[in-house]
């Protein structure tokens, strides 16, 4: 009995220090998460901005540009995955893993043929455990994303996109990330980056907005090239910003379900204790009654 009640407390320690942990972790993806939505909201109004102007080239100055452009017969896409350096994080890497799978199979569905390119190690970690071949990789900044990496990954793709097919190049180019709805909610999001579907230049403006007027110069053709690489990069640190914040808010609620999952371990293990201890209080009183019972009839 004596080493029943030593194993309760053993394991009420046990979940007392894995909840400081848990806490811990919680206050700290608690803190970063209102500097992660800071960064988002900063970003829309540039990326407004420059969707905007890249949606009055293409859509008022009719230019066949090769990043419009729709090939007759695509054959290769390629899929850029966000995921996490670290885990902890309840279903954020499995859930835009499952549904970077599921594009994938879309994909091949139509005849295309498939290849990857990771950001975060947990992506990293899923295709090298699976012995799949990938592209390229960047991991180390998904926490604190930055618009160097940013830069990196969209000169990669474009250089890809422009690329033959028959020369390792490819027709489509996909980005699947976690979009941050709310503390709660944290959808996977898939969307076709290449070729462009800009659609918000032919919308009719509201009652109290005015669409800008722009002029081109030198001409059109140059103003696109100067300005879909910039639409490209924004759209991709705009998606590393909301995995990032996605993250940050399912570690907390992941970690705060594991403090709340300790409390219960602990109250659970401070009751079988409490009741191994009075076992064994009452055992020994009888043991005692027991024993004077035994001298008082010799």
């Amino acid at each position: 009995m004596p080493a029943q009640v030593r194993v309760y407390r053993s394991r009420i320690r046990s979940a007392q220090t894995t909840k400081k942990i848990t806490r811990a972790m919680e206050l700290i993806s608690a803190s970063r998460i209102a500097k992660a939505q800071q960064r988002v909201a900063a970003s829309l109004p540039y990326a407004r901005a420059v969707t905007r102007a890249v949606s009055a080239v293409a859509t008022y100055s009719n230019v066949d540009h090769i990043l419009t452009r729709e090939s007759e017969n695509p054959r290769r896409a390629a899929i850029v995955i966000f995921s996490s350096d670290r885990g902890l994080a309840g279903a954020f890497n499995s859930n835009v893993l499952r549904k970077s799978e599921e594009l994938a199979e879309l994909l091949r569905g139509e005849g295309k043929e498939v290849v990857s390119y990771l950001v975060g190690r947990k992506a990293v970690g899923y295709y090298r455990f699976r012995r799949r071949e990938y592209v390229q990789d960047w991991v180390g900044g998904t926490d604190n994303p930055d618009a160097d990496t940013a830069h990196e990954i969209a000169e990669a793709v474009v250089g890809a996109f422009v690329k033959d097919t028959d020369e390792g190049g490819v027709d489509e180019i996909h980005i699947v990330y976690n979009r941050f709805v709310s503390m709660l909610t944290q959808t996977p999001e898939m969307l076709r980056l290449l070729p462009l579907e800009v659609v918000e230049g032919v919308e009719q403006p509201g009652e109290s907005e005015v669409l800008p007027l722009y002029e081109f110069e030198p001409d059109s053709a140059e103003v696109l090239d100067a300005l879909l690489p910039v639409y490209i990069e924004s759209r991709i640190y705009a998606a590393m910003l909301e995995s990032a914040a996605s993250k940050h808010a399912a570690t907390q609620r992941a970690m705060k379900a594991a403090s709340d999952n300790a409390d219960k371990l602990i109250r659970e293990y401070t009751r079988l204790a409490n009741n191994a201890r009075q076992q064994e209080i009452t055992q020994q009183i009888s043991e005692i009654v027991g024993g004077a019972d035994a001298l008082s009839s010799s």
